[in-house]
């Protein structure tokens, strides 16, 4: 009898060590909400939120489009200003290194799209600095409509 216990105990043990119960498996995005799920507008939403929350430069890359396109006006040099993706990463990146930031979003303003393809202004405000607040224009796409959404372009319409 001792013998099945310590082969039940050992099968146990070796099942246990095959997996991390603290860690999703690879791979496993889709059923993890804890960020927001891309595959709604909302859960879109979360996940760009919980990235700036905590400075996750990997999960805010997910949500961008190889052919991303970030834009801006600048109104100090009076002109508009864009940039992609490798640029948008890197600006990202040390933004997330050098400043902690509370990204608010506010009510969708407005809204239009399909299944695969949506335009979504929405306003927000970065909660430590009074000033920063307007409405940012993202253009999400997707190849099919179980796939998770992913921006094309970012228009900022800040007011500071």
């Amino acid at each position: 009898m001792n013998r099945l216990y310590i082969f039940i105990l050992i099968a146990m043990i070796a099942a246990l060590a095959a997996c991390n119960p603290f860690a999703p498996a690879i791979g496993n995005t889709s059923s993890n909400t804890q960020f927001g799920d891309p595959h709604t507008v909302d859960g879109y939403f979360q996940a760009f939120q919980y990235a700036y929350t905590f400075s996750d430069t990997t999960i805010y890359g997910s949500l961008l489009a190889d052919n991303f396109i970030f834009s801006f006006y600048d109104y100090d040099q009076d002109l508009s200003v864009q940039w992609g993706r490798d640029d948008e990463m890197r600006v990202t990146a040390l933004l997330f290194q050098n400043t902690s930031l509370t990204l608010l979003w506010g009510n969708i303003l407005d809204a239009e799209g399909t299944s695969t393809d949506s335009t979504v202004t929405r306003a927000f405000n970065e909660g430590d600095i009074e000033e920063v607040d307007g409405s940012a224009v993202f253009h999400l796409q997707r190849p099919a409509s179980s796939d998770p959404w992913l921006a094309v372009s970012w228009q900022d319409e800040s007011t500071y």
